[in-house]
């Protein structure tokens, strides 16, 4: 563990508990330009972590402290994540420049520090979510490439297994045939609209399901395969699994 002090951070509001995780990409072209950035006060940016490919850890910003990592966001009812929420960026140049797998030395260090902190902190494994989940319409990091159900195999977060790859035929597009594929979205944690047809919104937010729980077919199409695991998904999120951290 290194320590690189960011002064991008503040007071997190009086009471309240630490019970989100938000995992990010960096998206830039090297370590050291994140670091940089995420310790340029005029960036105003930041995260409590920040993980190298080759497993260094370095802390910019005290976990008791607020760091501003999330942004506009939601998840499971709330919208103030930065206030409740640790962030750990990732190093991975992203989609914009040159998107490639994490090592798994990385992921094996990622995976002894989120355990840590959910050990530390009430953070349940519904709870430890991507960028891309809290705000589907501006992220899609860590993406495709980041193995969540590894994380999930060593006890940070969840991932349904055994639910058979069902294709991407018989999208399915009416209004009344949505109405479940919304209801499975919201239980698992995702802000949207009870009731109506394949929209942008509901399609944004289904490609952030996919690239968190079914990475092989990113569409935002709501296909046999996506609703198979989405259901899944659902019916973790319920169980008492998902609310212990």
């Amino acid at each position: 563990m290194r320590v690189r002090p960011s002064p991008n951070h503040d007071a997190r509001p009086p009471a309240t508990l630490i019970d989100t995780l938000v995992l990010h990409y960096t998206g830039m072209p090297t370590a050291e330009a994140a670091l940089e950035r995420l310790s340029d006060p005029a960036a105003r940016v930041s995260s409590h972590y920040l993980l190298e490919e080759d497993g260094t850890i370095w802390q910019l910003v005290p976990e008791e402290r607020r760091a501003w990592h999330a942004g506009a966001s939601f998840w499971r009812g709330n919208t103030e994540i930065n206030s409740r929420s640790i962030g750990v960026e990732i190093v991975n140049p992203g989609h914009e420049w040159g998107y490639r797998p994490f090592p798994a030395v990385q992921m094996q260090a990622l995976v002894s520090l989120c355990r840590t902190l959910l050990a530390r902190h009430p953070i349940s494994h519904r709870n430890v979510v991507a960028h891309s989940d809290i705000a589907p319409d501006r992220k899609q990091d860590p993406g495709e490439l980041f193995d969540f159900a590894f994380l999930a195999r060593n006890g940070v977060g969840l991932f349904p297994d055994g639910i058979p790859d069902l294709g991407t035929s018989d999208a399915v597009v009416s209004a009344a045939g949505l109405a479940p594929v919304r209801a499975d979205l919201i239980a698992v944690g995702y802000n949207l609209a009870a009731a109506g047809a394949l929209d942008r919104s509901l399609a944004l937010v289904l490609s952030a399901f996919q690239r968190h729980w079914r990475p092989e077919a990113i569409t935002g199409a709501a296909d046999r395969g996506t609703c198979a695991r989405l259901a899944a998904l659902s019916r973790l999120s319920a169980s008492p699994l998902a609310a212990a951290g």
